[in-house]
């Protein structure tokens, strides 16, 4: 899998301004209508219901929203890039700014853990996340995520 199966340039967004967790899974919610034709409010309710399990903040400024929503047919992603960071219950209760969620048909297995992996792993790297944040470009956003980042099939 390659992170370029999951994402494409439409779905990269920079946001100069967020005022809370709530108004973040919106945002992502209509990026993925723009850029995937799903559901905004059926991603949105997804995306609720899975943080209510617990926080997807997971430390270093990134959270990796997930949900599984009916009628997909493949895992794709959306990238948000916030200027200001918000707080996000994160497990190291740093504020968050680097922002990859995920959606992933209902019945994904192993294909959803497998893309959950590899973003997990790539925004780990403290290089890209350095990256990512010097840039303001939605394009250059895209090829930073995209240029070298695969993983291989288990």
């Amino acid at each position: 899998m390659k992170f370029a199966d999951l994402i494409k340039p439409s779905a990269v967004k920079v946001i100069n301004t967020c005022s809370s967790k709530k108004r973040l899974m919106h945002d992502l919610a209509d990026l993925a209508s723009a850029a995937h034709g799903i559901d905004a409010g059926l991603a949105v309710d997804a995306l609720m219901e899975r943080e209510s399990l617990g926080p997807t903040g997971v430390g270093h400024g990134v959270a990796l929203p997930h949900a599984r929503l009916a009628g997909l047919d493949d895992v794709v992603g959306v990238f948000i890039l916030l200027e200001k960071p918000i707080d996000f219950d994160a497990v190291d209760r740093q504020p968050v700014d680097v922002i990859f969620g995920l959606f992933a048909p209902e019945e994904a297995g192993v294909e959803h853990l497998k893309a959950l992996a590899l973003v997990s792993r790539t925004l780990r790297e403290e290089s890209i996340r350095a990256k990512l944040r010097a840039n303001r470009d939605p394009g250059t956003l895209y090829t930073i995520l995209t240029e070298t980042h695969s993983v291989q099939a288990a």
